[in-house]
Parts: C-alpha cells; structure tokens; sequence
C-alpha cells in the first residue's frame, strides 16, 4: 500500500463538540474538520500517522512515541473530554528505521513502564483534537472497570504519534516526510499522514502573544501555497517571520512535502479562520494516482 490520505489539521480543541457550543467562534472550523472526518473514513484508513508541534519533544531530533498507547485529558470552560488511544508499534518501527537510514536523527520516547507493552505516551491537544475527528470521538471519561467493559473503547484506527524539533534544518523534515511515506509503501494497510497545525498566534493583543500585523501577511502565505498545491513554498518562509507570527504548523507541513514527493497528492483548502488569537486551517489531500 501507500499513503491513502493526508491532511492539515487545526489542534483549537474547542472545535471539539464535547469542549464547546459555539467552538469558541470557530463554528467553520468544526464542520471542516467534520468533513475531513468523513473523508479519511472513506479512504479506509487502518493507520494514523499524527505529526504535532505539543508533544513529547526532544531537542536536534524527531520524537516518536515508542509505547503501546497515548492517552491524555482536555479541560476547557468547564468541560472535560478524555482520550486512550493505541499506538502502532510496527509502523512507528518502519518509519524510525527508513529515517535513521537516511541520516535524520530519531528518538524514541516511552513513559512509566519499561517495556513498550506497559507504556504510555501523554496526548496532548495537538493529538487529541485532530484525532477527535479522525474516528476517536469517544469519551473515555469513566472508571477503569467502566472503560474495560466497553468495546468501543477503542473506536478509531491506531496511530503512530511524532514531534518534531524546530531545531532540525527543514531539509531534514522533508527528508523525514519521505520516510513516512515509504514507510507505508511497503505496509500492507492503508495509511493517512496528519499534520497537526495551527499558523500564526499573534492576531489578537489580547491574545497571549499580542498582536503583530505579520499575523495575516504570514498566514495568507500558507493559505496561497495550500490553495495552489504549493506546499513546497513553505520551505522558503522566512524564518524571522515565522517568528514573529508564532506558527506551529511549518515544521509538520515540511513533513507532508516530503510524504508527497513519494506519493503525489491534490489538496483541496476546506477552510481557514481566526476567530480569535490564532490562525487555524483545514485541508484534505488524497494520491492524485488512486490505488
């Protein structure tokens, strides 16, 4: 098989139905995300790869989670939604492998039990908002006697979970993406890459970054190149910029540029928005060669 599916997804997690009514203003968001939703369910994904920026991150490498599952809590107004996810160790192995071979430096981070049958990654909103959508839209708030009794406590594909450090030179995240993709390549299921994203942080002075103009110069760039399928253009976004503007999506795009020069994909752009502080975009891509 091969990369099936790939998308850009916004981590605001009140777009999470669960976490607010109105999605904190960001109602355009949560039907977009709602789409991609159903569009990797068609796709038949049986593997999620989630590239985010929030994770477990360890400097001069990428992260990858090396346990068996990822679980992690969202607390918002109020509200509470919880996540317990299982972690694809074959394919996270795949991928760590092909990209060592190829000179990207890898770690591979567990917590608590020793062996990677008793541990676990914590899920952060980078992961738990994406993955909402992405067929774990299931509260796990419960008991633990509750929650093994349940046998739709694990409703959506297992995943394979990375953080990027913005250390590394963005040749080398491209180059990363390239792995992933390859990596699917010689899996026998089908594989969607997620970038988890969200652009600048700097549109509001009451946000916590205040407010810098370069916030919509920066993000009408990164809406252009999504919209012309021109994601390679990113490579070139000036560093001092991106700064300013506080993104946290450049590193993961890089990822999807890479994962494209194996599989080529078509995006289509299904929404952007700043209700508030920060930028958030919705895309879907899908192999411009179905297979």
């Amino acid at each position: 098989m091969a990369l099936a599916f790939a998308g850009i997804a916004p981590h605001g997690f009140p777009i999470i139905p669960a976490m607010s009514d109105d999605a904190d203003g960001a109602l355009q968001t949560r039907r977009a995300m709602e789409e991609l939703g159903r569009r990797c369910t068609a796709a038949g994904i049986d593997v999620l790869v989630l590239a985010g920026p929030h994770g477990v991150r360890v400097a001069g490498a990428v992260c990858l989670a090396d346990v068996a599952r990822g679980a992690g809590t969202l607390r918002w107004a109020g509200r509470q939604v919880e996540m317990n996810v299982p972690v694809d160790a074959s394919l996270t192995d795949a991928i760590a492998q092909r990209a060592e071979a190829t000179g990207v430096p890898i770690a591979r981070a567990g917590y608590a039990g020793n062996r990677r049958d008793q541990a676990v990654i914590p899920l952060d909103w980078g992961a738990i908002t994406p993955l909402w959508f992405l067929g774990h839209d299931h509260d796990m708030t419960g008991s633990g006697d509750a929650l093994a009794n349940r046998p739709e406590a694990d409703p959506g594909p297992p995943v394979v979970i990375i953080t990027p450090s913005r250390d590394l030179p963005r040749s080398t995240l491209v180059a990363f993406g390239r792995a992933v993709a390859e990596a699917a390549q010689a899996d026998s299921r089908r594989v969607a890459f997620i970038a988890s994203c969200d652009w600048a942080h700097t549109h509001r002075e009451d946000g916590p970054y205040g407010f810098r103009p370069v916030a919509a110069e920066v993000d009408a760039m990164v809406v252009d190149a999504v919209r012309d399928n021109e994601l390679r253009r990113l490579m070139n976004l000036d560093e001092t910029l991106a700064n300013k503007a506080a993104i946290d999506g450049l590193w993961q795009v890089l990822m999807l540029v890479g994962a494209e020069e194996v599989v080529p994909m078509t995006g289509e752009l299904l929404s952007y928005e700043a209700p508030t502080y920060y930028g958030m975009l919705v895309a879907a891509y899908s192999p411009t060669m179905p297979f």
